[in-house]
């Protein structure tokens, strides 16, 4: 993790007047206890000030509790205040502020590329946005994944990408420069970027259901990124989401859902989507055919443990997965989604073929390769 220490003096916003005018308080679980009691007993007079100051109090190193956090976040949960986009972004809107900033530099076209579930979503399959995005970055993309380890599943991101080889939670924000002018994938480990996800962590395994941090991720990648894939567990979030993404600059995205409730584009059948594109947001529905992939079971694209889906990673980037086989289909089909949204594929088809070809063309491989040996020598 970056080496910084917070202080429990910091900004946060006045209640009263404009609400981004900061002041300076001291913040501790004293002064958190009336907003989580005034957010129990009271949702509906919890405004978005009270948000803001709710979550600069988590950010804070001594603001809150580990009770108080777990309470805070079951209430949003149950108020129904985190289906709410306005409270999304104003929670990454604090999130941001106490973030270390990171230079990802100028490098290759197009817009800087994201592809994240937000987690929770009970099926726990292979980490394919995690390989779509290596696929996509050997296909043209700059893919600069934002994330962290598994909160509800059995492998994240970062627990992937560790089980690989790469030292992603020692990378520190200096180090992504060089990092980024080497490789056109990049994987920001969530925690060295914003210290209150180190805080929270603990109370988040140990409750077991999505919260609004599983939300805030996708918003708060320091990388800024304008194209994006973003996959949510529940069909009410699709509509909020895209709402968040747009308030937050995004300018390309597709919100996700699969019909069974999974965080990504589904295998098995119908996707809905929510497609943020020239300021407006527009719903329909994909599936594999508009592909032109068949379907296949969740069963059939179900993960194991990091070390499981690395060599399931490394078997298909070297080729020993036949394009009929369920997980390749999986890849191909959210890599295309991902190429499409950032204009590099004019077509779901082409997106394939592209998808296809990087893998093949050991494109892919070169990326994750150069990813691994980049951060390496980072840390060496």
């Amino acid at each position: 993790m970056a080496d910084t220490k917070e202080t429990a003096m910091i900004d946060v916003p006045e209640k009263t007047g404009n609400p981004l005018s900061p002041t300076t308080a001291p913040l501790s679980p004293t002064t958190f206890a009336p907003l989580l009691k005034k957010l129990v007993t009271s949702p509906a007079t919890f405004t978005l000030a009270d948000v803001r100051d709710s979550l600069a109090h988590l950010a804070a190193e001594d603001g809150a509790l580990p009770a108080q956090m777990g309470a805070f976040l079951a209430a949003l949960n149950l108020t129904g205040k985190d289906r709410q986009p306005e409270v999304f972004a104003a929670c990454a809107e604090v999130m941001q502020k106490h973030a270390l900033t990171v230079d990802v530099g100028e490098h290759g076209e197009g817009p800087v590329c994201d592809i994240v579930g937000t987690g929770g979503d009970g099926h726990n399959t292979f980490n394919v946005s995690t390989t779509a995005g290596i696929v996509a970055a050997g296909a043209g993309c700059r893919v600069y994944k934002h994330g962290n380890r598994a909160a509800t599943s059995s492998s994240g991101s970062a627990d992937i990408l560790t089980s690989l080889g790469c030292p992603v939670a020692s990378l520190t924000p200096s180090s992504i420069p060089a990092i980024a002018a080497a490789s056109p994938f990049l994987f920001l480990f969530a925690p060295n970027y914003h210290p209150a996800m180190v805080r929270v962590a603990p109370v988040r395994k140990a409750i077991a259901f999505p919260t609004v941090f599983n939300a805030l991720g996708p918003l708060i990648n320091p990388a800024k990124p304008k194209a994006m894939i973003v996959g949510v567990h529940s069909p009410y979030l699709g509509p909020v989401f895209a709402e968040a993404l747009k308030i937050t600059g995004v300018t390309n995205a597709w919100v996700v859902c699969g019909a069974e409730g999974l965080d990504e584009i589904s295998p098995a059948g119908p996707t809905h989507v929510w497609e943020v594109k020239d300021g407006q947001i527009t719903p329909r529905e994909i599936s594999p055919t508009l592909f032109g992939l068949p379907t296949n079971p969740i069963t059939s694209v179900a993960g194991g443990a990091p070390s499981e889906n690395a060599q399931t990673l490394i078997d298909l980037l070297d080729g020993k997965l036949p394009l009929d086989h369920p997980i390749e289909n999986y890849v191909a089909l959210n890599t295309a989604a991902l190429l499409v949204v950032a204009g590099v594929a004019k077509s779901p088809e082409e997106g394939v073929a592209m998808a296809r070809e990087s893998i093949k063309g050991g494109k892919a491989k070169a990326a994750l390769d150069a990813f691994r040996k980049s951060s390496q020598a980072a840390i060496a």
